[in-house]
């Protein structure tokens, strides 16, 4: 090979070379020889090359084939719910002075949303406070009463022993005493019916601010500026948009794989899948659907992946019993008609593999035959790869 073949010759010339015309039978009848040199030329030219070729390394990368926990699954549509939510309403009567919140905004709990007229509430404190002074005068011209009376009946009882005082006195002193008693008793309790007044209206003027009872989003405003409110009339809806569980209607045929802990796949509109585990199975089944509810915890951060309550989530429900399988990255396979074929990584080359597969699992499929444990299989760069062609792993030392 060495002999016959000129290694600066480039290719272009041997293309040239190759597509010569040679005239009529007769010259080339002439110069058989010399166009038999040029084909061997090329010939050897384009094994050389092809051998050069394919003894240049691929870099790949590589995936081995695992054993794992495998159960058939079924895919049961829920939806995501909050832990908390609710209408948030007027905790006093009054006109709605101020709404400081739209739909849409992020609430913290404790965070005024809107305010109703205090002005009533200030003048009937006033009142209370009036009454308050007036049972504490009355206190005092009850208790200075009941002195006099119980001065009345000490001087009565030491002059009883005399003809001056009859029985009848005395026993006049003593239900007066008694009266001035219940009217001390009388003006304490309107004291305290006054205070209590005071307090109430007090409390009252703090829920004149109707505050967030927990951190959530509004999703409706129910009143507005100038509407007078009924105690427990809605102003707003609140729900709380940090903390999202994910609930299904589970056949009750499946939920004996479903126990309290138990991890189960779940599957996103964008296709991301994640795990969530199973919080609760709610004792209480639709008798026309045959189903109970069963509630996932996710721990997802609901702000960070835009979650909604009611967005839609595909739960994949355990089916069957779980088994040992063998799997191979999903990125390794490569379709070839009927078939498939994977790259196998051998002493630094690239084995063609055909393979059986079965079930999808998670990003991986479930190998049925044609691979064994541990096998490197190629899974990036294998779109370009040849039978037996020489690899070099990324990652691996040179």
């Amino acid at each position: 090979m060495e002999r016959g073949w000129n290694r600066d010759i480039p290719p272009e010339r041997f293309t040239v070379l190759c597509s010569v015309d040679f005239g009529d039978n007769t010259a080339m009848e002439a110069s058989r020889n010399t166009r038999n040199r040029i084909l061997l030329l090329c010939l050897l030219y384009c094994t050389a090359a092809a051998s050069a070729v394919a003894q240049q390394q691929a870099l790949v990368t590589v995936d081995p084939v695992i054993r794992q926990d495998f159960t058939q699954t079924v895919p049961i549509l829920g939806r995501l719910v909050t832990v908390q939510a609710g209408t948030v309403a007027a905790r006093v009567a009054g006109a709605v002075t101020g709404i400081d919140v739209r739909v849409g905004d992020s609430v913290t709990r404790g965070q005024r949303i809107a305010a109703v007229d205090p002005e009533p509430l200030h003048l009937r404190k006033r009142l209370a406070e009036s009454q308050r002074m007036e049972a504490e005068t009355r206190i005092a011209v009850a208790r200075a009463q009941l002195e006099l009376a119980r001065q009345e009946v000490g001087r009565l009882s030491t002059l009883q022993s005399s003809a001056a005082v009859s029985k009848a006195q005395i026993d006049d002193a003593n239900q007066q005493q008694n009266i001035a008693f219940a009217r001390v008793r009388e003006a304490e309790a309107e004291l305290n019916s006054a205070d209590a007044e005071i307090r109430m209206v007090d409390l009252e003027l703090r829920y004149t601010q109707i505050t967030a009872p927990f951190d959530g989003a509004v999703t409706e405003k129910l009143t507005e500026v100038g509407s007078y409110l009924q105690r427990g009339q809605p102003v707003i809806r609140l729900v709380s948009d940090g903390s999202l569980e994910l609930e299904a209607d589970v056949p009750a045929a499946r939920l004996a794989g479903l126990t309290e802990g138990r991890a189960v796949d779940i599957t996103f509109e964008d296709g991301s899948r994640h795990q969530a585990r199973v919080r609760a199975v709610v004792p209480e089944e639709n008798p026309r659907t045959r189903t109970r509810r069963v509630r996932f915890s996710i721990g997802l951060d609901p702000k960070a992946m835009a979650l909604a309550v009611q967005q839609s989530v595909t739960v994949h429900v355990p089916a069957g019993i779980s088994r040992q399988i063998s799997s191979v990255h999903k990125d390794a396979v490569i379709r070839k008609g009927r078939g498939s074929i994977v790259y196998v990584v051998e002493e630094g080359l690239a084995r063609l593999r055909p393979v059986r597969l079965g079930a999808p699992v998670g990003n991986r499929l479930e190998v049925v035959g044609g691979l064994s444990e541990g096998e490197r299989v190629v899974i990036r760069g294998n779109e370009r790869l040849r039978p037996d062609q020489p690899v070099s792993v990324a990652g691996d030392p040179s």
